[in-house]
């Protein structure tokens, strides 16, 4: 019952009670008055009789309205405690939980639960609440997440830049004192060095890029893409950089020339690059092969990015694509990355209404998956 409707009851139940009771005393009166009077008329011979039994009536109407009364005083009094206890109980009660519940949120602690029963006017106030100190809670989880998310991203890229920093810093000094005496060795040390400088750039750029995925401004530039011509650049483009690493690009294409796709090329040329970057690092054959398959499936093209590396654990593959996942977890000095190229792919193709998964076997290798839908006309009619 709502805070108002009992205290309108309560309010009722005070007035009505002593206007019964009070009714009930008149009543009372009257009939004894009636008595009375029946008592005069119906018999005049016996007047010495009627007057004593006119006395008798008089006192025993005396009595009856002291314990009408005394009643009617108890019963209110009852009455009034009944109903001030009533709606006391309904608003104390509630305020008594409120107040323990703000201790201890000024406390700093959002571990507890408040419950209440009821429908009125304080149990919504409970429960509203009661749901205020849950999203506190989840704020506050998500604040220490994105705090320890934030610190392992700083300790990652510092670890990462360190690595290729110091490798181009040895290199350069080898230079300088004149290490690299024949151009064979020259050409060496300048690509070692043009490959390290491709590092630390692509983890600048990995950050840069985070940054505004956490803010939800992704620059996308949207525009039909041929699917043959497109693919085709960015195998070609890969194949230049793998051949310095001295592993195999073999790229196939199933896709029938006129297919295309609504995409941004450059994210998706981003989506390319982190899934081959994490398959060079994680390369141990001493014969590296990359294979890049575009196939048509339906209302999609799917496109197949598969290597000949280490392969993944099964304990870890559902969880590649989460963001500063690392299955690498001693981070061994010879492997790099920041634990958000592939969380980046991810975010991409959702957000051009794709989707990635991978398949792995360990010792063997690991595919990539990702589909793009098809650019369809629609006919006007």
């Amino acid at each position: 019952m709502k805070l108002k409707k009992r205290i309108i009851v309560g309010f009722v139940m005070i007035i009505l009670v002593p206007l019964l009771l009070f009714a009930a005393t008149l009543y009372g009166f009257s009939q004894s008055q009636a008595r009375q009077m029946e008592t005069k008329t119906s018999s005049e011979q016996t007047y010495d009789i009627a007057i004593t039994e006119f006395a008798n009536s008089q006192a025993r109407v005396q009595i009856i309205s002291k314990d009408l009364f005394f009643s009617a005083f108890v019963i209110l009094i009852f009455t009034a405690l009944a109903v001030g206890l009533w709606i006391y109980r309904s608003i104390a009660a509630p305020l008594v939980k409120l107040k323990k519940a703000t201790q201890n949120i000024k406390e700093g602690n959002l571990d507890f639960v408040l419950d209440v029963e009821g429908n009125d006017e304080f149990a919504d106030l409970c429960r509203d609440f009661e749901e205020m100190r849950r999203r506190l809670k989840e704020s506050a989880e998500e604040k220490v997440l994105l705090d320890k998310e934030n610190k392992e991203l700083i300790s990652n890229i510092s670890h990462d830049l360190k690595t290729p920093i110091t490798a181009v810093k040895g290199y350069v000094e080898g230079i300088m004192d004149g290490v690299a005496d024949t151009p064979e060795k020259m050409d060496r040390y300048v690509r070692t060095i043009y490959n390290k400088t491709n590092e630390m750039d692509h983890l600048i750029n990995e950050l840069t890029f985070y940054s505004k995925i956490d803010t939800n401004r992704i620059p996308y530039t949207f525009s039909k893409l041929n699917v043959e011509d497109y693919f085709s650049d960015c195998a070609e483009e890969i194949g230049l950089e793998l051949e310095t690493r001295g592993i195999e690009l073999v790229y196939a294409n199933y896709v029938e020339k006129d297919v295309l796709v609504i995409a941004d090329g450059e994210q998706i040329r981003r989506v390319i690059h982190n899934i081959i970057s994490n398959a060079i690092k994680y390369m141990d054959k001493k014969k590296g092969i990359i294979q890049i398959r575009v196939k048509d499936v339906g209302d999609f093209i799917q496109v197949e990015i598969e290597d000949n590396g280490k392969g993944i654990a099964s304990k870890d593959l559902a969880y590649i694509f989460d963001r500063f996942y690392r299955t690498d977890v001693s981070r061994n000095s010879s492997k790099g990355g920041s634990g958000i190229g592939l969380s980046i792919v991810r975010k991409i193709l959702e957000d051009h209404g794709g989707k990635v998964w991978a398949t792995s076997k360990e010792g063997i290798g690991t595919i990539m998956y990702f589909v793009l839908r098809k650019y369809q006309e629609v006919p006007m009619k």
